[in-house]
């Protein structure tokens, strides 16, 4: 399985942006779909955007869509989720999932096979 670790996450105001940052090793990166899920207290994981191996295809939640923007960069084995006018509900913790199969459906967390530890992202109002 590939490793996964996330960065960027922090505390931000509504309004405001911030970059979340996952760095793959173990396999060969461009194998992989990508995709960004969150999680707050009491809740299940939720998805939040995914991406194809070559980056060409992308598919977003409804609540981010037009608001957060998910790419990849293969040469540097990282996958990034812009996150833009992010309002008080956005505040989780973000995880980066990988697959090496189907692009969708999206499905739920068991469909997912390598999970980065999670990065925390605050909004205050």
């Amino acid at each position: 399985q590939v490793q996964l670790v996330e960065s960027g996450g922090g505390l931000v105001q509504a309004g405001g942006s911030l970059r979340l940052s996952c760095a793959a090793s173990g396999h060969t990166f461009s194998s992989y779909v990508m995709a960004w899920f969150r999680q707050t207290p009491g809740k299940e994981r939720e998805f939040v955007a995914v991406i194809s191996y070559s980056g060409t295809n992308t598919y977003y939640a409804d609540s981010v869509k037009g608001r957060f923007t998910i790419s990849r960069d293969n040469a540097k084995n990282t996958v990034y989720l812009q996150m833009n006018n992010l309002k008080p509900e956005d505040m989780a913790v973000y995880y980066c999932a990988a697959r090496s199969r189907l692009f969708l459906p999206v499905g739920g967390s068991d469909d997912w096979g390598s999970w980065g530890q999670g990065t925390q992202v605050t909004v205050s109002s």
